[in-house]
C-alpha cells in the first residue's frame, strides 16, 4: 500500500462530528467568549500586566534621579551582594523548613487519629481547625499577648514550672522560631483537612486485606495509607510552599522582620525595598527571584505528585 493511499485510508478512518453538532458548537464559541471576557479581563489587568510591569522594572537601569540609563543586569547584581536579602533569603529558607514539615507530619497525624467520624472526633477536627478561622493579623495579634516577655501566658505558665523569662520576640535568636511555631499552629489544622480527604479515598479492603495478612496498624500505615497518600500531600506541600513565600501579616504586626533583620523574610524585604527605600528596581528583581523559586519548588512538588498517581494505578 502506498504512503498516499494510508494516508487517505487514515483521513477516513478518523471519527468525523456530524455537521450539526459542528454548528452547535461553533453557535456556543461566541457565548463563551462573552461569559469568560470579564474573568480574562480582570487577570489581564491584575495578574499579567502587574507581572510584565514587574519583569520590566527588573531589568531597567536607572541613574540618580530615576533617569532611565538603559537595561540589563544591574538591580539583579545589587540584589543578590545586598546582606539583607542574603539574611531574608535565608530566613525565607529556614522558615519554609521549619514551618511546612512540621505542619505536615502534625497534619497527618491529627487525620489518621480522627480519620473515623464520631461525634468526639467532629469536636476535635473543629478545635483543630479553628486557627484557620482566624485571619493571619488577628492570629499574630493574638501571638503577641502569649509571647509578650514576662506578662505573656507562656512565660506565665513558664515561671510556674521555675522557667526564667524570655524575650520570644525580642531575642534575634528565637524570634523566628516563635514565629515558625504560631505559623504551625495556625496551618497545622487547614493541611488536616487535605489529610482527611485524602484518607477517605484510600479503599477499605486493602486495610482488610493486610489484616487478614497479619499487618499491624503501624506497618499498614507506613506500608499502605502514607503511599496511597503522598498524591494528597504532594498538593500539601505545594500550598505550604505558597503560604511560605506569600504570607507576611504575621511578620509585620509582631516584629516586622526585626530584631537586627532575624525575622525579615523575602517578601517583607520586597515590601521594605519597594516602599520604604523606593528602589524599585531591586524590589522588583527580588520578587523575579522569589516567584521563580516559588515555580521551581511547585514543579519539583507537582512531579512528586505525578510519581504518586503513577504508583496508586
Amino acid at each position: 500500500m502506498s504512503d498516499a493511499v494510508f494516508r487517505d485510508n487514515l483521513a477516513l478512518a478518523q471519527p468525523v462530528a456530524p455537521p450539526a453538532a459542528r454548528k452547535k458548537r461553533d453557535s456556543s464559541a461566541p457565548t463563551a467568549a462573552l461569559l469568560l471576557a470579564p474573568s480574562l479581563l480582570f487577570l489581564a489587568l491584575f495578574t499579567y500586566a502587574p507581572i510584565l510591569q514587574a519583569l520590566t522594572q527588573a531589568f531597567t537601569i536607572e541613574k540618580f534621579g530615576g533617569k532611565f540609563a538603559g537595561y540589563g543586569f544591574g538591580n539583579f547584581q545589587r540584589l543578590f551582594f545586598d546582606a539583607a536579602f542574603q539574611k531574608a533569603f535565608a530566613n525565607t529558607f529556614l522558615y519554609g523548613i521549619g514551618t511546612v514539615a512540621p505542619s505536615l507530619v502534625i497534619a497527618v497525624i491529627l487525620a489518621a487519629a480522627l480519620q473515623e467520624s464520631t461525634r468526639f472526633n467532629n469536636l476535635l477536627r473543629t478545635i483543630f481547625f479553628f486557627p484557620t478561622l482566624l485571619p493571619l493579623v488577628a492570629a499574630a495579634a493574638l501571638g503577641s499577648f502569649v509571647l509578650m516577655p514576662g506578662a505573656g501566658l507562656l512565660d506565665y505558665y513558664l515561671a510556674q514550672l521555675g522557667a526564667a523569662q524570655t524575650n520570644w520576640l525580642g531575642d534575634p535568636d528565637i524570634a523566628l522560631y516563635s514565629i515558625i511555631g504560631l505559623t504551625i499552629w495556625k496551618n497545622a489544622g487547614y493541611y488536616m483537612l487535605f489529610a482527611l480527604a485524602g484518607l477517605q479515598g484510600i479503599p477499605s479492603d486493602i486495610h482488610e486485606a493486610a489484616k487478614l495478612d497479619g499487618a499491624g496498624p503501624i506497618t499498614r500505615f507506613f506500608r499502605i495509607t502514607l503511599p496511597l497518600l503522598m498524591p494528597t500531600l504532594a498538593v500539601i506541600v505545594v500550598i505550604a510552599l505558597i503560604n511560605v513565600v506569600t504570607q507576611v501579616d504575621h511578620v509585620i504586626v509582631l516584629t516586622g522582620g526585626g530584631p537586627s533583620d532575624s525575622t525579615n523574610v523575602l517578601l517583607n524585604y520586597i515590601f521594605q525595598a519597594a516602599h520604604e527605600q523606593h528602589d524599585i528596581g531591586r524590589g522588583a528583581a527580588a520578587t523575579i527571584v522569589s516567584v521563580a523559586l516559588l515555580l521551581a519548588l511547585s514543579f519539583v512538588s507537582l512531579k512528586t505528585l505525578e510519581r504518586g498517581m503513577h504508583y496508586e494505578s
